[in-house]
């Protein structure tokens, strides 16, 4: 039977696709599905005016509106239908998730089973709408009163009904984003949302390859210098596939059972922790921290005079925080760490872990079970963290220090490589499930016949 199943793993190559009718039709949605998403995302909403937009857009770089134009795929830059994309049911899902570690009752509704966690997904819905209703109601203001200073005005009409109908628009698109995440998710290839961030950070690509051979090209950026970050990304690119694949397993043992041969067997399996237990959490949270600051000092000091002290305190500020400076880079590494270990310890509660193998009466050989194998849990947990927060770090300060040492503006960043390279890692071994599940149906129909035949 392994010898089978190892025949079937090594025959998952292209070649099965024109077997596998209705995975080409799964993948075939999933495409249809991402190019409405890129559709939508040049819809712009109504009353702005998209030229003067892209102007102040210019101006303002830096801030936390590029982490999120990034995700977007270039929504916010225009701000189409879809500018705050999927954010705000990240963010949603990211305090629901923490509440339910934190809060009895929600942690009461995780522990029931596909009930409670439709009911937490719901809470995340509504949470979506709440803060989208929030982030576009402040966009519409911030619109509004955009580059004020220069003399230019991107809202052709300001006022309420401006606002309430960016709101309107913005909260139907992000909900419609969630519904399409989560069609491609149930007719597609899965994961359906993380697609959708992918597919925005992937749509950048030719237009950042473009400029950086065009500055090659013209002799702005040494060849050199187009060699090395080229060795850059596919270092980290492998980097990254080896370290978010990479686990220690812990060795599970149970009592001894006897089996049909009436002979006592131990049934044993593994236990295992991922090295980077917080995937990409601890980067976003860390750099939207860094960049909110900035942001609002670039808002603030567009309608300041600009002799005041306190505009000279904000520039001094601007200049420290800004990409590639040595404080940034130093707030962000320890921003990483912290969140990763603050994450991990809100996703993985070893306690709970402890007292679900006593109950299924497991244990780890030479550990007690209870509280002994708790500790062990959470020592062996911090020790892998450690690896996984310095992997993090580098996979996010090289590309900074990159730019700081290169002048390349690089929107491509240890973020994205990430979500990009885990969202690819997925995808293709959901595409190998589909084709392994094909393959087994296939010997199942043989066997069927060949009994009949019999």
């Amino acid at each position: 039977m392994a010898s089978r199943a190892d025949n079937i793993a090594s025959n998952l190559n292209l070649g099965n696709f024109a077997k596998a009718t209705e995975l080409r039709q799964r993948i075939w949605f999933t495409i249809g599905a991402l190019i409405v998403f890129r559709f939508l995302s040049f819809v712009p909403l109504p009353g702005v005016n998209p030229l003067i937009l892209s102007e102040l857009y210019n101006q303002t770089r830096g801030g936390i509106l590029d982490l999120f134009n990034t995700f977007s795929g270039g929504s916010l830059q225009r701000m189409s239908l879809i500018a705050l994309g999927v954010m705000p049911y990240i963010t949603a899902s990211i305090v629901v998730q923490m509440a339910s570690a934190l809060h009895p009752t929600l942690a009461a509704l995780k522990k029931e089973g596909a009930s409670g966690r439709q009911k937490l997904n719901q809470y995340t819905r509504y949470g979506a709408v709440i803060l989208c209703a929030i982030q576009g109601y402040f966009l519409a203001v911030g619109l509004e009163s955009f580059g004020a200073q220069s003399g230019l005005q991107a809202v052709v009409d300001p006022g309420y009904m401006f606002r309430i109908v960016t709101v309107i628009n913005l909260v139907g698109g992000t909900m419609f984003l969630l519904w399409l995440g989560e069609q491609i998710t149930s007719r597609g290839i899965g994961n359906g949302v993380s697609l959708i961030i992918m597919a925005g950070i992937v749509a950048q690509f030719p237009t950042f390859g473009s400029n950086l051979f065009e500055g090659g090209r013209t002799g702005a950026i040494a060849p050199f210098v187009i060699i090395g970050f080229i060795a850059m990304v596919v270092g980290l690119i492998l980097l990254i596939s080896f370290m978010e694949r990479a686990q220690r397993r812990l060795l599970i043992q149970y009592p001894k059972r006897a089996t049909q041969n009436g002979m006592m067997q131990a049934d044993r399996s593994h236990l295992p922790l991922k090295i980077n237990t917080a995937g990409v959490i601890p980067p976003i949270f860390a750099s939207s921290l860094l960049l909110l600051p900035l942001t609002i000092s670039q808002f603030a000091g567009q309608s300041m005079d600009p002799d005041s002290s306190f505009y000279t305190v904000i520039q001094s500020l601007n200049q420290y925080l800004a990409h590639g400076q040595p404080l940034y880079m130093a707030l962000y590494a320890i921003g990483i760490i912290f969140f990763c270990f603050f994450y991990t310890a809100v996703v993985f509660n070893p306690e709970e872990t402890a007292d679900s193998l006593k109950k299924n009466g497991g244990f780890i050989p030479g550990i007690r079970p209870g509280k002994r194998t708790a500790d062990y849990l959470e020592y062996v947990l911090t020790r892998i963290t450690v690896i996984g927060a310095v992997y993090l770090t580098v996979v996010c300060v090289v590309p900074e220090y990159m730019i700081a040492q290169t002048g390349i503006p690089l929107f491509l960043g240890g973020t994205s490589l990430l979500i990009v390279v885990n969202v690819t890692v997925d995808t293709i071994s959901q595409v190998q499930s589909h084709l392994l599940a094909h393959q087994y149906g296939d010997l199942i129909k043989k066997a069927k016949l060949k009994g009949r035949l019999r």
